[in-house]
């Protein structure tokens, strides 16, 4: 089954493993390794690094160390890591600071930048929601003030920003469109579309060409996420309608973890639903 079309079907760092603290997305200290070998075990070959801002420059992958061992696993278990999804900049966004915070906070974001051009990671998800979202104008104002700043440093590591946001999709499209697309894109996410009651025909139709990256989740109206096939997200239409408009890039596994503990199991089966959505 493994083909050039299921190598872009990808997991978030962490689905492989135990739940951290009752979390369902955190960095999986205990076991990111083991993650890479069970990944080569099951035949995937993508995953979506995942970077909170607690130990943030303790993480594996921003130490010289720490991304020797990353860049060995990664050529030993044939993993590929081409996204990381931004959760620091959810839970402490620069733009919603001030004074020597947000000079701090942005410093940090420049590091991982620089972190993701070391390890060869083009794409860095920016989380627009939940804590991260823009509530006014002027939250709205810094970070473009502050994007602008971080354009040469994106640059210099060819890294690219997938904004994931919560918009109604022709804010949304006005707010990607003046960014410069070799630089700024949408992280587009099945799930909390559908929890917001988004139409994805009209938001693929606002902003469908910038998109870069795809989290895949199903959520009912307003709710919080549940296992493939038991929200509000139409997966399949989804996805057949972004391959026929000729997405090209990858869709990352941001499921829902088992119940029962069967992490591996579980993911796998979402693998192979997303493998037939795409070839249907």
């Amino acid at each position: 089954m493994m083909t050039m079309v299921s190598d872009r079907i990808g997991f978030m760092q962490g689905r492989l493993s135990t739940v951290v603290d009752g979390k369902i997305q955190a960095f999986p200290w205990e076991h990111w390794q083991d993650e890479l070998r069970l990944a080569n075990e099951q035949g995937l070959s993508l995953m979506e690094w995942t970077l909170d801002h607690d130990r943030l420059e303790e993480n594996p992958l921003m130490t010289p160390q720490g991304q020797k061992q990353i860049k060995g696993l990664c050529e030993q278990y044939g993993v590929r890591v081409p996204s990381l999804t931004g959760d620091f900049l959810m839970q402490r966004p620069f733009f919603k600071s001030w004074g020597q915070e947000r000079e701090a906070l942005f410093g940090l974001f420049l590091k991982v930048v620089d972190a993701c051009g070391a390890n060869g990671i083009g794409k860095i998800i920016f989380p627009l929601v939940d804590n991260g979202r823009l509530e006014n104008n002027e939250q709205r104002e810094i970070l473009a003030a502050y994007l602008k700043k971080a354009g040469t440093t994106l640059a210099k590591n060819n890294v690219q920003i997938c904004f994931e946001v919560d918009m109604p999709p022709q804010e949304a499209g006005a707010f990607i469109k003046p960014l410069p697309e070799d630089l700024f894109a949408i992280n587009y996410d099945i799930g909390n579309s559908a929890a917001l009651g988004y139409d994805y025909r009209q938001e693929l139709k606002a902003y469908g060409t910038r998109v870069m990256n795809v989290h895949v989740k199903d959520r009912p109206l307003g709710g919080t996420t549940v296992p493939l096939g038991q929200g509000n997200a139409d997966i399949g239409g989804v996805i057949r309608l972004l391959e026929k408009e000729g997405y090209k890039g990858n869709y990352i596994l941001q499921t829902a973890r088992s119940q029962e503990g069967r992490h591996v199991e579980v993911l796998c089966r979402y693998r192979d639903m997303v493998w037939d959505h795409m070839e249907t």
